[in-house]
């Protein structure tokens, strides 16, 4: 066999994906906060790159014509200015000092131990297994391995539980779910036998709402068990639920907002949720100046192309939300005027040829964005979904369907609650077409049980 070299041409094509290009794909797909957070680093890297300060913000009709430090003296003759002026040895200032901070459960429960009756020893394991509650208000230490750690019996450390286990909210310091419950209701003075009977033993019957097993192996009516189910139901799970504090709160700034004007909606982006740049005069007129330096040039010339790509980059980012939400308000104006049950069939493909786009662009778009209408605050993804196509021909979308789902079900008869087929057969007969499969996916997609765990007992 023998081996040679040879010289061919091959014509291929590819598509390369520039810097500049990378980052507008970017900066599209960026939600509020990020675009916030990547600009301020921009501005960091791009020393010709500032805000414009005249974007939004109007100048004073009057300059003040006086010297502060006088008027201050004038004013307040009696103190000495110097009490005003900034010293080195202070502490720096910060918004922060200012700003409370919210009570944990920790900290609830160790101001609620300093003024209980326990006293040393106690007060030390007291403070011990306060620290060992976790954000729901169980308990995760072991008392063997905690009276071992004190030199003390399980008995002692299980009495300063008892201790800790009166303190609100109602439940905390419990081991398990069951325990949680009981404290609840003994606090409350409703803790009966058989209530602590059916919680130790039946709870997961209850769960799952086999009233009917537990009324059979206890030889009690069927309604008391229904009772004792919704008394169960009325408590806390979760004692330290309440301590939860803001961290997972969001803030939500809309990106586009949609008002009704002379029955028209009309679609105006949100200047707050942009940042308005623009290349810094300064730098504009030294790179006249520096013209001469190759060096200083360039780099000056790079910095003016970064900041000039940045610019345009917003401000197409701006334009196709915009088009994109303008879209979606001519296709969904039904819901504007009358509510969820008109939600119609909505893709990224239809609004794409709309736009004249590639659907990876108005997917990238609406990611994270949120528009303002009078009906409330949106994510625009949620009037994207498919459907079925209803009696008139148009298409029903998911949420529409569910809206008549939920409807069904909080009109139905809690001693007799539809089964999934039973409600096919009602949204057939709306000229809905879907199956029960399809409903049951919908139903437990808004955490709605099946009909035998709906179905209530009547007690009074």
């Amino acid at each position: 066999m023998k081996l040679s070299y040879g010289l061919t041409i091959e014509q291929t094509q590819k598509l390369t994906m520039t810097p500049e290009l990378i980052q507008a794909i970017r900066i599209l797909q960026f939600n509020t906060q990020e675009l916030d957070n990547f600009v301020q680093g921009e501005l960091m890297e791009n020393p010709v790159l500032e805000f414009d300060r005249t974007a939004d913000v109007e100048p004073p009709k009057e300059q003040p014509d006086f010297d502060l430090r006088e008027k201050v003296k004038e004013e307040y003759d009696d103190i000495s200015y110097n009490q005003w002026q900034y010293s080195k040895d202070k502490e720096t200032f910060s918004f922060e000092q200012f700003v409370s901070k919210d009570e944990t459960l920790e900290d609830s429960l160790l101001l609620q131990l300093t003024f209980s009756n326990l006293k040393g020893k106690d007060l030390k394991i007291g403070r011990y297994l306060v620290e060992a509650i976790d954000d729901n208000g169980y308990l995760k230490a072991d008392i063997g391995k905690v009276a071992a750690c004190f030199r003390t019996t399980e008995e002692h450390v299980e009495k300063v539980l008892d201790v800790i286990q009166t303190f609100e909210p109602l439940g905390v310091g419990a081991r398990n779910l069951k325990e949680c419950l009981i404290i609840q209701l003994a606090a409350k003075g409703l803790l009966e036998d058989r209530i602590e009977y059916i919680i130790l033993n039946h709870l997961e019957d209850l769960g799952e709402n086999r009233l009917g097993k537990v009324s059979k192996l206890l030889g009690i009516p069927v309604n008391q068990v229904q009772m004792v189910c919704d008394l169960i139901r009325s408590l806390e799970p979760k004692p330290g639920r309440s301590f939860a504090g803001d961290e997972n709160v969001k803030y939500i700034t809309p990106d586009v907002i949609v008002e009704k004007v002379n029955d028209e909606y009309v679609v105006s982006t949100n200047e707050n949720s942009i940042p308005h740049l623009m290349v810094s005069p300064y730098y504009t007129n030294l790179s006249k100046e520096t013209k001469n330096d190759e060096e200083v040039s360039k780099y000056l010339t790079d910095k003016f192309n970064s900041a000039i790509w940045l610019i345009k980059s917003i401000e197409q980012r701006r334009q196709t939300i915009f088009n994109v939400v303008t879209a979606v308000v001519e296709h969904q104006r039904e819901f504007l005027e009358k509510g969820p049950k008109y939600m119609k069939t909505l893709t990224l493909k239809q609004v794409a040829d709309v736009m004249g786009v590639h659907e990876s662009t108005v997917s990238r778009s609406i990611n994270g964005k949120y528009m303002q209408t009078p009906r409330g605050v949106f994510e625009i993804r949620y009037f994207f979904s498919s459907g079925v196509t209803g009696q008139s021909g148009e298409g029903l979308s998911s949420n529409s369907i569910k809206t008549f789902i939920k409807e069904i079900i909080d009109g139905e008869d809690p001693k007799k609650p539809y089964s999934d087929q039973e409600m096919v057969e009602i949204l057939s007969e709306r000229g809905i077409e879907i199956s029960r499969r399809t409903v049951a996916k919908y139903r437990e997609g808004m955490n709605i049980l099946s009909s035998s765990k709906r179905r209530r007992y009547e007690y009074k």
